[in-house]
């Protein structure tokens, strides 16, 4: 099975190419949020140095999130446009999982977290697969969250044991947790589209099937917009509340 898989819900912009476990191909971007213009023109790239086109692929690939709302918005729109225009399914994973995958610590904790802004982060907690396990993911601990570090500090104690941190919130988490953090060197901190890969794979073995019309971005909590939107009317609903009392 060759898959397509795409990352930008973060700075990091990559595209990867599998057939099955094995990586043929993968470009990564590390620059910023331009993933609108870089993307596509990537995996159509990748596609082409490999012999390939969008018609030879069985299965696209996406981080669905968390992460940046546009970033997400644009990889998975991407995804979606791809697999209507093949006819082929699609797979939106974590984008948390898909870098715990980043980490080949067979039995250690892995812990990948994001910026999330606001004081807090996006994290979750997985262990990672003994050498001799078949599965292609670690172990999930926890779920996928937005949580302040103080939080995710309090969630490490219960575990006497070194944590390997990953994802754009790696500098953020190392200053302000107390629990011991393992070294991770910095190529494996940010996402990557092969470890999308390699949880969509692991996802559609395990039976899940996607149509384009099905696919959806994951959000952990409201968009700037929609606080606001539901911020104007916490003031209206307020506002109508005191004029009733007035009367």
């Amino acid at each position: 099975m060759k898959i397509l898989a795409l990352e930008s819900a973060a700075l990091t912009a990559s595209a990867a190419v599998c057939e099955d476990e094995h990586l043929l191909g993968e470009t990564l971007l590390n620059n910023g949020h331009t993933h609108s213009e870089t993307l596509l023109p990537m995996a159509e790239a990748l596609l082409g140095s490999l012999g390939l086109t969008a018609a030879d692929i069985d299965l696209f690939a996406v981080s669905a999130g968390p992460g940046s709302f546009t970033g997400v918005r644009i990889g998975v729109a991407t995804a979606k446009g791809l697999a209507f225009g093949s006819g082929k399914p699609c797979i939106g994973v974590s984008t948390l999982e898909a870098l715990a995958c980043n980490l080949p610590i067979p039995g250690g904790l892995i812990c990948p977290a994001m910026n999330a802004r606001r004081g807090q982060v996006y994290t979750a907690l997985f262990r990672g697969r003994a050498a001799t396990d078949t599965q292609l993911t670690p172990e999930r601990l926890m779920p996928d969250s937005a949580i302040p570090i103080s939080e995710l500090d309090a969630i490490l104690k219960r575990y006497d044991e070194p944590v390997y941190l990953c994802g754009d919130g790696y500098e953020l988490c190392a200053a302000g947790l107390h629990h011991p953090i393992g070294n991770t060197p910095d190529r494996l901190r940010w996402q990557s589209a092969a470890s999308v890969a390699r949880a969509a794979l692991a996802a559609y073995r395990a039976g899940v099937r996607t149509t384009d019309a099905e696919l959806k971005p994951i959000y952990l909590r409201p968009c700037q917009a929609e606080r606001e939107r539901m911020a104007r009317e916490q003031a209206a609903q307020a506002t109508d509340a005191h004029g009733m009392h007035s009367r």
